[in-house]
């Protein structure tokens, strides 16, 4: 059984409130009142009993499955257009910006399929909170490192086909499975979007839902528990899909710690990312490695031998990263530029070719004022991905990264096919 199901499977049950539409539990802490509310991230009906709770006056605080990042950009329409593309290419965060958009394009097929934009009811928590004038507390793990460890419970020749998955996800119009939408209904909107392309979905489990409701209860202990009695708040509304209920009301009671003493040592270990296996740290350098040895026994055996295994790994590696700019519709000049820089950054693990290859298409395509508006609607269909110089950027990044690593591999192989001849 895994660890995903040993969780499920023992899930207590919820205590349910007879005048409530949805799953909710209380949880009684230190002098404090947690409602623990659980709702559909596709439903009107939970976004309408939000609104009632919050509005009712009887709340000191509302809490919201949201970090800063989201919730930033559910309150700042124009978070996107102060995108500074060239501060995540130098941040190196390419890939995860590339990942949140086509995630956005998934929830975006949603809301244009079921008549109501996913998130209706923390939108709700948020501006209900607002209008009734008490705090409102961030309490879900920040987006990017949720992904990374994802990324990290995902062996590493998997990665390439998470990646592919996602950019099919945000590319793709067909209509979103049911069993999309019934996972959604039971309230988890990552474990949703990722139940699109992951073909093992209980594998992403404990950081998609395990992880987040230890780090949802330490926040809660952080910012509410650990406050000085006096201005401690003494009800909490704590929004959360339904699917978290039963792991934030176990986590919230105490049950669930991986050894932390108290909240921060908690939040900072769910932050840390799993420290790579040694080998895994040192495969790029023992890859280049190898691909220099093979030069240096080509060359040593037969001096043509080695420079037609170093043109075969030249046009094998350069072409297929080059391709990839291609199939991006990058510029020529960029497609070109990709080509060339591609087999020396396959030997240099710091710096890779989509770097090399966004870099030259911001460059030569500098995004409009006008692309950054229209970024969000555009990554909904292929044509904008493509037709948006700032959306095309991201694509040249992911498309020239992924031929590159192929190319390697490629590359690899044919020069110990080389040496064996």
């Amino acid at each position: 059984m895994s660890d995903g199901e040993r969780v499920m499977s023992a899930s207590p049950p919820i205590p349910s409130v007879a005048s409530s539409d949805g799953p909710r539990a209380v949880v009684e802490r230190d002098g404090v009142t947690f409602t623990l509310l659980g709702t559909a991230h596709v439903s009107s009906a939970s976004a309408e009993e939000v609104e009632r709770e919050v509005a009712s006056g009887v709340y000191d605080a509302v809490a919201v499955e949201l970090d800063a990042a989201r919730h930033a950009a559910m309150t700042d329409p124009d978070r996107w257009a102060k995108l500074d593309l060239f501060q995540v290419l130098k941040q190196g965060k390419m890939g995860m910006v590339a990942v949140s958009l086509a995630l956005g394009a998934f929830q975006q097929r949603l809301a244009d399929q079921l008549g109501i934009q996913p998130g209706a009811e923390m939108r709700a928590a948020v501006d209900g909170a607002a209008v009734a004038g008490v705090p409102l507390l961030l309490v879900d793990r920040d987006l990017g490192v949720t992904l990374r460890r994802i990324s990290a419970s995902v062996p590493w020749w998997q990665r390439p086909a998470l990646v592919v998955g996602v950019v099919a996800s945000a590319l793709s119009r067909e209509t979103i499975d049911p069993a999309e939408i019934e996972q959604l209904k039971q309230g988890d909107m990552l474990e949703a979007t990722f139940a699109e392309f992951a073909e093992r979905e209980r594998a992403l489990f404990v950081p998609l839902i395990t992880e987040r409701d230890r780090f949802m209860a330490a926040q809660l202990e952080r910012q509410v528990l650990e406050r000085p009695a006096e201005g401690r708040p003494r009800s909490v509304l704590v929004v959360i899909g339904a699917g978290h209920l039963a792991g934030l009301q176990r986590a919230l009671r105490g049950g669930e710690r991986a050894g932390t003493s108290n909240a921060d040592d908690e939040i900072a270990e769910l932050e840390r990312m799993p420290p790579k296996h040694p080998l895994l740290r040192a495969l790029p350098w023992l890859l280049v490695a190898a691909i220099l040895l093979g030069f240096y026994l080509g060359f040593r055996r037969e001096p043509d031998l080695g420079i037609r295994l170093m043109l075969e790994w030249m046009i094998i590696n350069g072409g297929l990263a080059g391709l990839g700019a291609a199939v991006a519709l990058a510029h020529p000049v960029t497609v070109l530029g990709t080509a060339l820089a591609a087999p020396f950054t396959s030997l240099n693990p710091l710096i890779g070719a989509g770097f090399v290859a966004a870099g030259l298409e911001l460059w030569l395509r500098k995004p409009s004022v006008g692309d950054f508006e229209k970024l969000r609607s555009d990554v909904t269909t292929a044509r904008g991905w493509w037709s948006n110089r700032a959306a095309r950027a991201f694509l040249v990044f992911v498309l020239a990264t992924l031929g590159s690593v192929a190319g390697t591999y490629l590359g690899g192989f044919r020069i110990i096919d080389g040496l064996l001849r």
